[in-house]
């Protein structure tokens, strides 16, 4: 057990590895897991979908608004969305961890049981990683993934008459983000939409499976996202206002924050929802709804045939 205000220094890196990997069960897929120079994973479709995010101290997360525990589950979500994204299911996490040698022991890891937690949402358990010093906390997360002899759904495949439909919440976590920014914790199902996302990763197979052209998840906005597949597919999206239906709670905090909570749904980032297109009539997967329709045209994403006024989502180093 921990003594009280056990810090990194004192521990080690072999020694805290030891500590967040211990009696940690991995699943059949993981042939080798931590403890060696590389991990093994099974990979019997023959092909591996890879992918990586960095979440850095006050970039990404706070901890004066988000436990470790939240920090180590939203890092993990917003990997395996990606690989949900690409109509593949999730094999294995991969963690890289940067941090202040007097980081709390303690703090490790519980930023570790939510990587964890989350990696077990999934089925698939962290095969390895490394740990380094650093004056910022960083935490690095890749996720590897299996198409299942499917090939995978790229951004490019969208083409005019097809269908958008999106499967996970929308706005929750842009709602969320805007209480904390005001200083708030409340209301907490809000809040914690903000903390920890909840992707719907089996929406992404599912909808690969049902001959789903393109996808993406929303990490940076609907629109800022679905601006992707637009330009690299060629088309206009047009998205309906009245099919983005909004949740009585996101209207009660636009109320009480002078914002309209369709904004949110619109611009709002890391929900890690799921927007794909279908060829028109496809029979929608479950958890799927149509929100709009690709049309040719000058790539763009459009809101009831109009531009959309103001900010199109999250911009990484325009820090908006």
């Amino acid at each position: 057990m921990d003594t009280p205000g056990e810090r990194l220094s004192e521990l080690g890196e072999f020694g805290l590895i030891s500590r967040v990997t211990r009696d940690r069960p991995q699943p059949p897929a993981t042939l080798l897991g931590p403890g060696d120079d590389a991990a093994v994973v099974a990979a019997p479709d023959g092909r591996v979908v890879a992918c990586t995010d960095v979440l850095v101290d006050c970039v990404h997360f706070r901890l004066d608004w988000s436990t470790p525990e939240q920090v180590g589950r939203k890092a993990a979500a917003a990997n395996l969305a990606d690989v949900a994204a690409m109509g593949a299911v999730p094999t294995g996490l991969l963690v890289g961890l940067a941090c202040p040698a007097d980081t709390p022991v303690a703090t490790l890891e519980d930023l570790a049981a939510g990587l964890w937690a989350e990696a077990g949402v999934v089925g698939v358990g962290v095969v390895g990683g490394d740990v380094a010093s650093s004056a910022t906390l960083v935490v690095s997360v890749t996720a590897l993934g299996s198409l299942e002899g499917r090939a995978p759904v790229l951004r490019s495949g969208a083409r005019p008459g097809d269908v958008v439909a999106v499967a996970g919440r929308l706005g929750w976590s842009g709602a969320g983000l805007a209480v904390l920014s005001r200083g708030f914790r409340s209301p907490g199902t809000v809040v914690n939409a903000h903390r920890v996302p909840e992707p719907p990763y089996a929406a992404g197979p599912a909808a690969a499976k049902a001959g789903a052209t393109s996808m993406i998840d929303v990490s940076d906005g609907l629109m800022a996202d679905l601006g992707h597949i637009a330009r690299v597919s060629g088309v206009l999206v047009d998205l309906r206002s009245d099919a983005l239906e909004v949740p009585a709670r996101l209207v009660d905090v636009g109320s009480a924050l002078g914002v309209d909570p369709l904004h949110w749904l619109l611009t709002g980032g890391e929900d890690h929802a799921l927007v794909a297109t279908f060829p028109p009539g496809t029979a929608l997967p479950e958890g799927w709804r149509a929100i709009g329709v690709a049309a040719a045209g000058e790539p763009a994403v459009l809101v009831d045939g109009r531009t959309y006024e103001g900010d199109q989502g999250w911009d990484h180093f325009a820090g908006r």
